[in-house]
């Protein structure tokens, strides 16, 4: 997916001269008080006090007058309030999370409330750079936000735990069995369902524990998975990323500036199927999909590019121009063979294809270690975004089961869809209008 601008993000010397408000809830010696993470944001090398004594609690440097302000990596910040939730429309971060919870015996709407309502207050204090409001763990302290986004799914069986069947969506109906599943159903799908990202890895683990201490006894995790991306910066320019098989993954994104990106990405305020609650909201589907890279690795380039349908080296179609250049589906080389074979995944996976499906791919890659043999247990955490999962998703992984080269490289062992309600405005949790309508 091509790297999009964050346009909620604030830069380094704005937030500095932002008020700050004492943290009465981080964790750090008694003379760091309450300070916020925002006011203790450093620069490695930096001369800087240590506070905190050897043996106690872990000291922080604070930043003195003129010293070097953090870099734009760490000091990208994403709204938490907003028409949409985070962690959709905004580029692909470095570290991801998926952590997918079951409600405990006995809780209920009442419990789910709750626990939305904690989430919500720490995935907005943590966005802006602040503390955990309690038992702060202190790993993210002298951090500024990263761009870290936290995003709040509900599953298919959160309705029937809270009571609210009839407020579940049609678009939530289960996904059907495809020929190339191999699911393990311990994980997959869940009640509630977060998705984390930050260009900092120990800022989105610090998220992650916060949240998963939040669940109290109320929710139990079901399943959890971690993920990276190329690091913003890491070229010369912004790049549409590449994925653990080496292809550049993500060409064919909808984009934001699409006059048609909001009807197929978000669920409209009215005049659709979905229940009023999820207004603004969106459908994700995760997908944990293991590439079989020792079987593709043995693949000559030029047969890798034949079972994607483009260049390996810009992505660009092998029908000719640049990575952005519109494939030619009816070229054929001198031998009268089409240039783009017709089980390519670029060919398959066409919108004009597909009577118009479209996706908003937003995954992250993986690597969960090599067994004895040596053979890597990687791949892509997929995940896509869209307005009914029944016109995006749904028809364009049953063509794809039908026929795609790439499926003889890859196994789908994991699979989830979640309903992603809209962003909460300010003063509300998300899903209050749909726990408290």
């Amino acid at each position: 997916m091509t790297d999009q601008s964050i346009p909620q993000a604030r830069t380094q010397a704005e937030a500095v001269a932002a008020p700050d408000t004492p943290d009465k809830g981080a964790a750090g010696s008694p003379a760091t008080g309450g300070l916020s993470r925002r006011r203790l944001l450093g620069t490695a090398g930096a001369t800087g006090l240590v506070l905190g004594a050897a043996g106690g609690a872990a000291g922080y440097a604070a930043r003195p007058a003129g010293a070097t302000p953090l870099s734009s990596l760490g000091s990208g910040e994403v709204m938490f309030h907003g028409k949409h939730q985070p962690g959709i429309v905004q580029r692909l971060q470095a570290r991801g999370h998926l952590v997918a919870f079951d409600l405990a015996a006995g809780a209920g709407r009442k419990e789910a409330a709750a626990l939305l309502r904690r989430w919500s207050e720490t995935a907005r204090r943590l966005m802006a750079g602040e503390g955990a409001r309690q038992d702060d763990t202190g790993v993210a302290l002298d951090a500024g936000p990263s761009s870290l986004t936290i995003t709040f799914g509900l599953g298919h069986s959160f309705f029937a735990r809270t009571g609210l069947e009839k407020q579940r969506p049609v678009a939530l109906d289960p996904l059907p069995e495809f020929s190339s599943d191999r699911l393990d159903r311990a994980r997959s799908n869940g009640d509630l369902w977060v998705q984390i990202g930050a260009d900092d890895s120990l800022v989105a683990f610090h998220a992650l524990r916060a949240i998963q201490k939040d669940a109290g006894r109320a929710a139990r995790i079901r399943w959890q998975m971690n993920g990276f991306n190329r690091s913003p910066g890491a070229t010369a320019h912004p790049m549409t990323a590449r994925n653990l098989m080496g292809q550049v993954d993500g060409t064919r994104n909808p984009k934001p500036s699409d006059a048609d990106f909001d009807r197929r990405i978000f669920v409209p305020e009215s005049g659709s199927r979905n229940p009023a609650w999820m207004a603004n909201g969106s459908y994700a589907v995760v997908r944990r999909i293991r590439m079989l890279l020792d079987d593709w690795e043995q693949l000559s380039v030029k047969e890798q590019e034949d079972v994607i349908g483009r260049r390996k080296a810009d992505g660009a179609p092998l029908t000719g121009g640049t990575e952005t250049t519109e494939m030619d589906l009816e070229k054929t080389d001198r031998a009268g063979n089409l240039v783009v074979p017709l089980d390519a995944h670029a060919r398959i996976t066409r919108p004009d294809q597909n009577g118009g499906a479209a996706i908003l791919r937003r995954p992250f890659s993986y690597h969960d270690g090599m067994d004895a043999d040596g053979v890597p247990d990687a791949g892509l955490l997929f995940i896509c975004w869209q307005a009914d999962p029944l016109r995006g998703f749904v028809p364009l992984q049953r063509k794809l089961d039908r026929g795609d080269a790439l499926s003889r490289y890859i196994r789908h062992e994991a699979s989830g869809l979640f309903a992603v309600p809209g962003g909460a405005a300010e003063g509300e949790y998300v899903g209050q209008r749909l726990l408290e309508g």
